[in-house]
């Protein structure tokens, strides 16, 4: 929910695996259209969003004078259609904006909030943008310091809407659920999932919908603003997100906090360089949970680390050597050094895991089932063309941003995405001085090669 983040038994030497390798070069996708849609402010990162549903398309944004923006189009046409929401983003990159279209085809909008007041619009017709109305309460109650707000489908599809509710430190979560037939919100729970009691929240990663067919959530623990203080790497399951167990089996009272029995993963401390962001969820070829992470070693440096439960307790596999610190901390949005996907099982039985590093550059690994440990180097999956990887502005500080869509048009080798610059975070402060033009919003159609 924030704009950023899932074989042979014989280990390679570690100056092999951990040092930047030369690879086979990556396939690229082909370009097949080509839509401008909007030049957009260029300040700041903030999230969009696109959302492909069957023959229709939609985009969310924030244009080049920091009015909200919401487009549509038929996958057939060549332009969208935009309109405007009555909403005006600051320099907070958490104000992020996300859509869901319900069985009936209205359009959902959640966005530009920070520990502010629910921000809510539903079209009044389906597929109609132009019909876009503010919805002042969903349920009511514990919608006054909203932030991370976020759409899912439920185990029977049913559509689900989640947010924190309070701030870095001291807050908890709320999930509603939508009845598509009365067009109102209520409780999916009558109490949070997750409650810092005053003294804390969680950052969730989830839930996700394993291959078991159960919905699992990783989390961290955060005591202030400043993103030093997360810790206790956690994880928790359900089969239909009212009813809740720990890794063992054992139900779970909620609200979870931090005293609930049997959730946490690894007692990482405060400062022990456990980030919100950076705690993935994967699986291996058992369809066993994975929670990746990275902490401080015993000597100081950041190493990535894959849990995984068995014979009754957490095994905390450690991944990396670096000889690197990663030392963050300090409130408002920050540009992440690392980045750490979750334990992905392929097709081909084995598995695989992505990292990225300031130093040690980037890649898959391939990992071994019963270490967790590197083995060796996986293919990396298709790239766009390099010259869309590079800004096109020459102001000083910019960069690439993506929003790939959700969702799909049902044409297979197909893929969607929105790209623009802007210069980096600013810890959600205002910048001094010049800054860039606006930069144009394009939408890309690839093909997979």
């Amino acid at each position: 929910m924030n704009p950023f983040p899932k074989c042979a038994r014989m280990l390679l030497p570690a100056a092999v695996l951990l040092a930047p390798a030369a690879q086979a070069a990556r396939p690229v996708y082909r370009v097949e259209r080509v839509i401008e849609v909007a030049p957009v402010w260029s300040g700041h990162p903030v999230g969009f969003d696109l959302l492909t549903a069957g023959e229709r398309q939609y985009a969310a944004f924030y244009d080049a004078k920091r009015r909200m923006t919401v487009g549509s189009r038929r996958l057939s046409e060549t332009a969208f259609h935009l309109v405007r929401l009555p909403e005006r983003v600051g320099w907070d990159s958490h104000n992020g904006i996300r859509m869901a279209v319900d069985d009936a085809g209205f359009l959902h909008l959640s966005g530009n909030m920070h520990c502010v007041p629910l921000k809510y619009y539903r079209t009044a017709r389906p597929h109609d943008v132009a019909t876009f109305e503010r919805i002042n309460r969903m349920v009511g109650p514990q919608e006054r310091r909203v932030t991370y707000p976020h759409f899912f489908r439920g185990p029977a599809r049913e559509l689900i809407f989640t947010y924190r509710d309070g701030g870095s430190g001291n807050g908890n979560q709320i999930y509603n659920i939508y009845d598509p037939k009365k067009q109102t919100w209520s409780r999916l729970l009558d109490r949070p999932l997750t409650d810092g009691r005053g003294r804390m929240n969680a950052y969730l990663h989830g839930p996700v919908r394993g291959p078991d067919g159960r919905f699992h959530l990783v989390w961290v623990w955060r005591d202030t603003p400043d993103c030093a203080t997360n810790h206790d790497p956690s994880y928790a399951r359900s089969r239909d997100l009212r009813h809740w167990e720990t890794v063992r089996s054992e139900p779970i009272d909620l609200p979870m906090t931090l005293k609930t029995p049997g959730l946490i993963v690894d007692p990482v401390p405060a400062g022990g360089g456990v980030i919100n962001g950076n705690v993935a969820l994967g699986f291996d070829t058992k369809d066993r949970p994975i929670v990746s992470y990275h902490k401080f070693d015993a000597a100081g440096k950041t190493q990535i680390y894959n849990a995984r439960f068995a014979d009754g307790k957490w095994h905390i596999h450690q991944v990396t050597e670096w000889d690197y610190r990663w030392a963050f901390g300090g409130g408002g949005a920050i540009e992440f050094e690392i980045r750490l996907g979750g334990v992905h099982a392929g097709p081909e039985g084995r598995l695989t895991q992505s990292y990225r590093h300031p130093k040690e550059g980037s890649g898959v690994w391939v990992l071994d089932e019963t270490t967790l440990k590197p083995v060796g180097r996986a293919p990396r999956g298709p790239t766009v063309p390099e010259a869309l990887r590079r800004p096109a502005s020459d102001f000083p500080g910019m960069a690439v941003r993506w929003r790939w869509s959700r969702g799909d048009g049902g044409a297979p080798g197909v893929r969607y995405a929105l790209r623009w610059e802007t210069l980096g975070p600013h810890r959600d402060r205002p910048r001094k001085g010049p800054l860039p033009e606006p930069t144009m919003l394009r939408l890309y159609e690839f093909r997979e090669p």
